[in-house]
């Protein structure tokens, strides 16, 4: 039999800080739950402070469902359960519409969250999760088994550090600097199947893309294999950075010039990015909507690309596609230390606490009031937000969710 590694807990690489501890606020539509505000809020046109028991240190945002994770490790889900994304008994009428807690055998120090899927990391690098993957044509399951309703082990045969959620895929970074992927194949943002393997996984069939498998990335102008230090995600795409020379390297669709390179086509395997090199500084977080991204340098300014209607680049009105990070000028007297892109929104928090957000306002996800639309960064401002500053920001398909903390704490 082999040796199975003992249980040693992992230093995770969420962008957290024990420090970064709080309540929850939401905001957007809430039809199916998301705001977790009961069953009689279905919009929020400013923050509303969601009922948990708990301190809060991390919200996702995802599709049309919230996950929170508390300072105990422990989970809190609400929205949309329909293919299982909240890992827990939804039966009661309405109990979706409110948090409930997800039972899982470890203590949780990160999650991340898709359409219809959510995943969470434990302290001693296993990857859980639960609910379902999506292509084009429908669902493709989150295993072989098909939705998974409630946490399976989805991930053990390395230690993983920290794990990263597009729509409909989930990536995982291992104590080795190595990525493996799963979930829908598309676009490419697997980045370990050609082209032709991406419909389903071909002759390979539907467990090829399930089943998490190690991506292979030749580093830049080398034969070696790349090892990685960080991972984000877009809805349909994967970066990656290079653990030796910080570099950029990325995967997935680029209809819109979201991934960084010129030539509009989908990348089905890592290629290093040449418009995120920069000699100085490095980049801390880069995070994608459906067809733009945003990152943030170590300087704490705001760098935006691909497409921009709805405001969503926070360029300014007509500003027209980008296919390489362009600083946004408009958040120059800020030092942002966070970062997050939903579908066709942007966010973003400074040291001082304050969050802004710029984009398409249709959902009311931004916080101003209305359903204008933002072409550049605005304050989000509400009764909520007046004694506390945002520690962190996450944008969903119509819903935002912050973590905040009071003025005093």
């Amino acid at each position: 039999m082999e040796d199975v590694p003992p249980l040693v807990k992992v230093e995770h690489r969420s962008h957290s800080s024990p420090k970064d501890v709080g309540v929850v606020l939401t905001l957007g539509e809430g039809d199916v739950g998301q705001l977790g505000l009961g069953e009689d809020v279905m919009e929020k046109s400013r923050p509303g402070l969601v009922d948990i028991p708990d301190t809060i240190i991390q919200v996702v945002a995802g599709g049309m469902h919230t996950v929170c994770l508390t300072d105990k490790g422990e989970i809190y889900s609400f929205g949309c359960n329909d293919e299982g994304g909240l890992g827990r008994d939804t039966s009661v009428e309405g109990s979706e519409t409110e948090p409930g807690k997800v039972e899982l055998p470890h203590r949780i120090v990160q999650i991340s969250a898709g359409d219809s899927h959510t995943a969470a990391l434990t302290e001693y690098g296993e990857v859980y999760a639960w609910g379902n993957f999506r292509d084009a044509n429908g669902s493709i399951g989150l295993t072989k088994s098909g939705i998974e309703k409630f946490p399976i082990l989805m991930f053990s045969e390395e230690r993983v550090v920290k794990i990263a959620s597009g729509v409909d895929h989930l990536v995982c970074l291992t104590e080795q600097g190595l990525l493996y992927t799963s979930g829908c194949a598309e676009q490419g943002q697997l980045g370990r199947l050609a082209e032709c393997f991406t419909n389903r996984g071909g002759r390979k069939g539907i467990e090829y893309l399930l089943n998490p498998r190690v991506v292979r990335c030749k580093k830049y102008r080398t034969r070696r294999l790349a090892k990685f230090s960080d991972v984000w995600t877009g809805q349909y795409v994967t970066f990656a950075e290079e653990e030796e020379t910080g570099e950029i390297y990325g995967w997935g669709l680029n209809n819109y010039y979201q991934l960084g390179f010129e030539d509009m086509e989908n990348k089905f395997h890592p290629q290093r990015i040449k418009s995120f090199c920069r000699e100085e500084g490095k980049w801390t977080m880069i995070s994608g909507g459906q067809h733009h991204t945003i990152a943030l340098d170590s300087n704490g300014k705001v760098y935006s690309l691909g497409r921009s209607d709805y405001g969503r680049l926070g360029l300014g009105e007509n500003c027209g596609e980008k296919f390489s990070p362009t600083r946004i000028t408009a958040l120059d007297s800020k030092n942002c230390n966070y970062i997050d892109a939903g579908g066709c929104a942007s966010f973003a928090v400074d040291d001082q606490g304050d969050v802004y957000a710029w984009g398409m306002g249709t959902s009311k996800q931004l916080g101003n009031g209305s359903e204008d639309d933002l072409f550049v960064p605005q304050k989000m401002e509400g009764k909520q937000l007046q004694s506390r500053k945002c520690l962190k920001v996450s944008g969903g398909g119509q819903h935002t969710v912050l973590l905040a903390k009071n003025n005093d704490s």
